[in-house]
């Protein structure tokens, strides 16, 4: 399958990293350049649907990709330190006789530059540098340089945007431009392909969707024959059949009530938007939703992807029917998915497993109270709030808390009377 590359950048840029490409038959490129700033996000939404990753030709287009948040495919730009700059340099020096100490660059940091300048055994350092993070404007590059030039401080600048060298052009100003190199855009694109590939073997890894379903339970008053019960059962099978089809996977039964349904991380992340919500399979499907309990697994192998899915139901199934977890293969226990409680944890977590030692509690009770109060955003709750976000009871996780002040990894600040007529209710701030 092919990468598709949307590839954003200047036009002088965008003719040296379209002559790499053609290295490339298993990259299909979508070359779109910008001449200002302020293109480069409505660019970028135009084409969002068209490319499975984007390469910017430098850093201002690729932080004004960052900002918008709204970029969920991965980014990258071509860096224009290195070989870029030592060409420039180069060229400044041998043809032009101007030192490093007479110009004024702008983009890199002073800790790169320096470096560069030390290992390219360039004896005089640099003295002006206009560093800056994230997005900025052609003119503000433009303004520095000149300033430095007009109060006769420099002799030329060295500008890594295309924009800015235009600026400066216009100006007056002798400007020499940073372009990337061949060897730097090869760089990064055998880069994104490694990414490509571990993206698409995450996308085909095995996943077990391990489901519940009680059909039984709309028979009227729970008394049914043999045939009620077979047809029940062959009705849930049917419906089962074009979801594993939607799936692109296969169905199996493990029992009465029970099926497994093998298909892939992607497709499962795709039905589930990222482990957030339910699949509609009540809409789709005519599944009653409430009849379902589903545990998903996610593995390298389909024994591991049904190990983790077995467990995500078990994890399901403490939460009552209707409920679906995901168990992930790296440990992490998401869900319950389509909740506003949903939280994720995991019990491999080293401080973790020294906490339960400490105490009486598992790992996984620990965790789980990790996430609620990552969620939370706060440290401090009481009793009813944590039984809410743990699907317990409230005198269950008053012995939690209790357990953790009793170690002195929580302690009572406060309380709190939501009724009047009824007992205080302590708040906990806790120290994981």
């Amino acid at each position: 399958m092919k990468l598709r590359l949307g590839v954003i950048g200047a036009d002088d840029s965008l003719v040296i990293i379209q002559s790499v490409m053609q290295e490339f038959p298993e990259i299909e490129c979508l070359p779109i350049v910008y001449w200002r700033e302020e293109e480069v996000v409505d660019l970028l939404m135009a084409h969002l649907d068209e490319v499975d990753m984007w390469l910017f030709s430098g850093q201002v287009p690729y932080a004004m990709a960052c900002e918008t948040g709204k970029i969920q495919v991965p980014m990258a730009y071509v860096p224009h330190i290195g070989a870029s700059l030592y060409r420039t340099l180069l060229h400044l020096s041998h043809q032009l006789g101007i030192r490093v100490d007479e110009v004024s660059f702008d983009t890199f940091s002073g800790e790169e530059l320096g470096q560069f300048l030390t290992e390219a055994g360039i004896a005089e350092g640099y003295k002006w540098l206009k560093h800056y993070e994230g997005a900025i404007s052609a003119d503000e590059l433009a303004d520095f340089h000149e300033a430095l030039w007009k109060e006769g401080k420099t002799k030329a600048a060295v500008t890594c945007l295309r924009t800015a060298e235009l600026a400066l052009v216009r100006r007056g100003v002798p400007v020499h431009r940073v372009l990337p190199t061949r060897a730097g855009v090869l760089s990064v694109v055998h880069m994104l392909l490694r990414t490509h590939e571990m993206l698409h073997f995450k996308d085909t890894q095995i996943a077990v969707q391990m489901m519940e379903i009680d059909p039984f339970r709309e028979l009227a008053g729970g008394n049914f024959s043999t045939d009620e019960w077979q047809n029940a059962e062959i009705k849930t099978m049917e419906k089962l059949l074009r979801y594993a089809r939607y799936l692109q996977g296969s169905l199996k039964t493990a029992g009465p009530g029970r099926y497994v349904i093998f298909t892939t991380r992607g497709k499962v992340q795709e039905v589930t938007r990222g482990y957030v919500t339910v699949p509609d399979v009540e809409g789709l499907f005519g599944i009653r939703a409430d009849l379902v309990t589903c545990g998903i697994g996610i593995g390298k192998t389909a024994y591991e992807a049904e190990i983790h899915g077995g467990m995500a139901l078990l994890h399901a199934k403490e939460r009552g029917a209707g409920n679906w977890m995901v168990f992930l293969d790296d440990k992490s226990v998401v869900g319950p998915l389509g909740r506003d409680e949903q939280i994720a944890y995991r019990y491999d977590s080293k401080k973790l497993q020294e906490l339960s030692q400490l105490t009486s509690l598992s790992v996984m009770t620990l965790s789980k109270l990790e996430s609620i109060l990552k969620k939370r955003g706060k440290q401090e709750i009481n009793a009813h709030e944590l039984a809410s976000h743990m699907q317990i009871l409230p005198r269950s996780a008053r012995r939690i808390l209790i357990e953790l002040e009793s170690k002195g990894i929580a302690e009572v600040v406060g309380e709190e009377n939501p009724h009047p007529r009824g007992r205080p209710r302590k708040v906990y701030r806790i120290r994981l």
